[in-house]
């Protein structure tokens, strides 16, 4: 008995440190109060960190207690949450589609061919930068990224109706690193976040890491549904809310001044934070209802990045908030990145946007894009694929699958035709939106790509 009761507390600390609930050099808690939460002997302990010891995964320090080692095992994603069919992983598209060969064909991606993207602007930005000064570039950014840069964000905030001064606004290496950061500041292994279900399916990825759990409320026309949303905030107590309010990926919906205001209501009484990301607002026609205008960003984080705007290969995000959660954010970004984004990719950015021809370009995208919306949708409605909703923008359509057909075993299928799908699973916490595709319609100009969608259709019916 004496053994199994060892072996028990073994198997405890090793779980501790395989989920970083213990850190490397972190010194274990003391044997007797570890007895006493475990319910075992002190004797019993001893025997486990001796044992744990010898293996080498903790040591002892004479007269200050047990640690635990340098060397801990890497983490596995994989081994993060259930293991999912691979057609459903949240990482499946995203490693489909970012290695994806130049002849495969990509509606399930998210983000606009080249050929859609500013080149003209970027390519005169780059010969003016051929001529910038040598520290742009050689030398690290500073802390909170380019001053034009972030003054010009801080204009453009200030037409959406958020007054963010410079200093509210930290430059970042992306916007999944800007998501990154306030996650390392504001959770720990254990935490609840509350996302959309669907959501873009990187979140759920990003949250994996960061061991939380992760809970869904479903989302709708205009919005999360409120009832699902107070249930939520009530049992689970979350740390942080994660959304797209602006064309919603994947669903392209937008959220209602109704519902915005009671989300703000239901965290602040709930005492949650709100992590608003809005990497979409340029896609917008007019602009909608912003959690971080009505809130004042006061406990609603904005985020994005110009990757859907400018380029991909440009990595360089923001994040306004709180002063005081900027001058912490600060600091984690130098501890991580030793300063903000490069100054290289924050200069071209800003040279691209300040380019007289961008406003332009924006205006000829959207016109495309809604064109490209009601030609996809009549296209696909010869399957019987059809959109949740219309989207008021964007480049997202959201489809249900006719016949109760399996998204996944589509998007399998296929792949063997070299076309990339997003299965709605992809999206979902719940896993309860097999029936719907994601569809990016600036993707989907080649005619191949309906003739593979009915194929794998007809090879999985039934």
């Amino acid at each position: 008995m004496s053994k199994t009761r060892t072996g028990m507390v073994m198997e405890a600390i090793r779980g501790k440190i395989s989920s970083r609930v213990l850190e490397p050099g972190e010194r274990l808690p003391s044997i007797r109060r570890f007895a006493e939460n475990l319910g075992v002997s002190p004797s019993t302990v001893v025997e486990a960190y001796d044992r744990l010891a010898a293996e080498g995964i903790i040591r002892s320090r004479p007269g200050s207690g047990f640690f635990v080692s340098g060397a801990v095992a890497p983490l596995a994603l994989a081994d993060v949450g259930p293991r999912l069919d691979q057609a459903i992983d949240p990482f499946w598209v995203s490693r489909q589609s970012l290695d994806a060969s130049a002849d495969m064909l990509k509606p399930g991606c998210g983000w606009l061919p080249s050929d859609w993207m500013p080149n003209d602007a970027m390519r005169r930005a780059l010969r003016n930068l051929a001529r910038a000064d040598d520290i742009i570039l050689t030398e690290y950014g500073s802390t909170r990224g380019a001053a034009n840069l972030r003054h010009l964000l801080a204009r453009q905030f200030a037409g959406d109706g958020i007054s963010a001064g410079p200093d509210q606004i930290l430059l970042t290496g992306s916007g999944t690193q800007a998501i990154d950061l306030i996650c390392r500041f504001l959770l720990r292994p254990g935490d609840t976040v509350l996302v959309d279900d669907p959501c873009y399916f990187n979140f759920q990825a990003l949250l994996r890491a960061h061991q939380v759990k992760i809970v869904g409320v479903t989302y709708t026309a205009n919005g999360p549904d409120m009832g699902s949303f107070g249930e939520a905030l009530a049992e689970h107590k979350p740390r942080l809310y994660i959304t797209n309010s602006a064309l919603h990926n994947p669903t392209g919906a937008t959220i209602s001044p109704q519902t915005a205001h009671r989300v703000l209501n239901a965290a602040a009484e709930h005492d949650m934070i709100i992590v608003e990301d809005d990497i979409f607002a340029e896609f917008e026609p007019e602009p909608s209802p912003r959690l971080a205008a009505l809130d004042g960003l006061d406990r609603v984080i904005r985020i994005g990045s110009f990757s859907k705007t400018l380029s991909a290969s440009i990595r360089c995000g923001y994040i306004a908030a709180r002063p005081d959660w900027v001058e912490a954010l600060v600091d984690l970004q130098v501890a991580t990145n030793f300063g903000g984004p490069s100054p290289f990719a924050a200069e071209l950015v800003f040279s691209t946007l300040s380019d007289g021809s961008f406003r332009k370009h924006m205006e000829a995208i959207r016109r495309r894009l809604a064109r490209g919306r009601r030609e996809t949708a009549a296209r696909l409605d010869g399957l019987g694929i059809r959109p949740w909703l219309m989207p008021r923008g964007g480049f997202y359509l959201w489809c249900s699958l006719p016949d109760g057909r399996d998204a996944s075993a589509l998007a399998r299928a296929a792949l063997q035709d070299n076309v990339i799908l997003a299965p709605g699973n992809v999206f979902s916490v719940s896993q309860s939106m097999s029936g719907f595709l994601r569809f990016n319609v600036s993707q989907m100009a080649d005619p191949r790509i309906l003739d593979v969608v009915a194929r794998a259709m007809a090879g999985t019916e039934g």
